[in-house]
């Protein structure tokens, strides 16, 4: 799959670390963006900001990760891995701010997302997502996910389709 270099999206700093107002920025994100565009309540926000806070703060450096795209100091876009055994690992928090849709900043910290993934040696990736993201669906099928297991939901207020997406390197 092909990646934009960084150069492609010119006053956008890219990082793998937290700075002060990073956490709270994700979590606001995610529970704006998500109300306006797909109506999920606020179980949704405190289910980010509850699941955020356990991952900051059971952060093991080497294990887990996140990137960051901020433009000005503000988060535009972000993706994490949180380990979930030796060779196991979740994406999680994978957003992008309107702005940075169709340009392919989400496309971008995907590549480097899973070229970290294949490089430390991750055998299996996970994630859970709605039905209705089919952008980023999109990007999973690209790159080898399918759905392993799929669940009706109401936990974020509405109606839902739950998908688990998986991913094996073949390689191992």
């Amino acid at each position: 799959m092909n990646f934009p270099a960084p150069s492609d999206f010119e006053g956008v700093r890219f990082s793998n670390h937290l700075e002060a107002g990073d956490i709270g920025s994700i979590i606001a994100l995610h529970g704006k963006l998500y109300f306006e565009e797909y109506g999920f309540g606020l179980g949704f926000e405190k289910y980010v900001a509850r699941t955020f806070a356990d991952f900051v703060c059971q952060f093991q450096k080497g294990k887990d990760e996140i990137w960051l795209a901020k433009e000005n100091q503000q988060v535009k876009g972000c993706i994490a891995l949180v380990h979930r055994g030796a060779r196991e690992g979740q994406l999680r928090y994978f957003i992008t701010s309107i702005d940075y849709r169709k340009k392919g900043l989400g496309r971008f910290l995907f590549g480097l997302f899973m070229n970290h993934v294949r490089a430390s040696g991750y055998s299996q990736i996970y994630l859970w997502t709605t039905s209705n993201l089919k952008a980023a669906a999109h990007l999973y099928l690209q790159e080898g996910f399918y759905i392993t297991e799929e669940r009706q939901s109401e936990t974020f207020g509405i109606p839902l389709l739950e998908q688990k997406y998986s991913w094996k390197d073949l390689r191992r």
